[in-house]
């Protein structure tokens, strides 16, 4: 399993040593991971000090670091200039990608978001009938924004009808933020070591928005998310505690159904990245995205060892 690396307490120093990553507090060691293990790394503490080999060594194993303001929602992201041995002609293809095709791959990257908060409804008993019927609403681009109008309705009957997402919010939003920053890191990871870069989206195109690409092949697994941060609440956990961090990063390894079997969320996210380099370089005809997860496993999610 790749690891979520959190630092989350003030005044650590971070660097490597003999391939592992240090932590140390006081100038005193507090943990390690093996670089090899690492999948993405979170900062969102006061006082950090790096060594510079940190950047380095983890940009060789096109591990990003994503960090974060106080919200935990992701301000920036470094990431490796060079990822994949053929990123340069990978990168003139997405960057010459058609709009057709980009308009093609968002009408099933939404298709399949929409399909899977179908499924996180129906798990806790919501009326999730009109999603399929949303689904099979969506064109080519989605020019009807028919994304938005499943977002109107899931929300609140997920959550309950006064909850509002609010990317500034505490308790359930701040928990939301927190799980999607796991998600961008898992993303922009796999992105990298496909020779991609993580700024040039498919349907996401704010200038400031340095995770465009990530941002557009997560959403099919933001509900995954949703889900867990669901189960979190019912189960008494309102803050972004340890212990919910640990939960949420977890799913990364979440087993999802795939055409040549089960393979856990980061592996899906990494081929999904690898078929849509193929696809920009006219190797491939379409994405392998998330399918709907069965009822059972949707209300296990992060309810493991989450009570604070």
């Amino acid at each position: 399993m790749q690891r979520v690396v959190d630092l989350s307490s003030d005044g650590l120093h971070v660097a490597v040593h003999r391939g592992f990553l240090t932590v140390s507090k006081d100038r005193e060691e507090i943990g390690r991971v093996a670089l090899d293990d690492i999948g993405g790394v979170i900062a969102h503490a006061h006082g950090l000090t790096w060594s510079n080999t940190v950047f380095t060594r983890l940009s060789e194993r096109a591990v990003p670091v994503v960090l974060c303001s106080a919200n935990h929602a992701p301000v920036a992201c470094v990431w490796p200039l060079e990822g994949n041995h053929l990123q340069g002609a990978r990168l003139n293809a997405q960057v010459d990608a058609s709009r057709p095709v980009g308009k093609r791959l968002w009408r099933d990257i939404i298709v399949a978001k929409i399909r899977m908060q179908g499924a996180v409804l129906a798990s806790v008993g919501a009326e999730a009938g009109a999603f399929e019927m949303l689904a099979r609403k969506v064109r080519s681009g989605d020019p009807e924004n028919v994304e938005a109008q499943a977002a109107r309705r899931y929300w609140q009957a997920l959550m309950g009808p006064d909850f509002r997402r609010d990317q500034s919010g505490e308790g359930a939003n701040a928990l939301l933020n927190y799980g999607y920053t796991v998600l961008r890191a898992t993303l922009s990871r796999a992105i990298c070591a496909a020779g991609l870069h993580p700024t040039i989206g498919l349907h996401h195109s704010n200038r400031a928005n340095a995770f465009a690409l990530a941002d557009d092949l997560m959403e099919p697994y933001r509900p995954i998310i949703d889900r867990a941060v669901y189960n979190l609440v019912q189960d008494g956990v309102t803050d972004v505690s340890s212990t919910a961090k640990t939960a949420l990063a977890a799913l990364t390894a979440l087993d999802l159904p795939a055409p040549h079997g089960m393979s856990p969320l980061h592996v899906h996210a990494t081929r999904l990245a690898q078929q849509l380099a193929m696809l920009f370089g006219r190797q491939d005809e379409g994405l392998d995205l998330p399918t709907p997860l069965d009822p059972l496993t949707l209300s296990g999610l992060a309810r493991q060892g989450a009570a604070s």
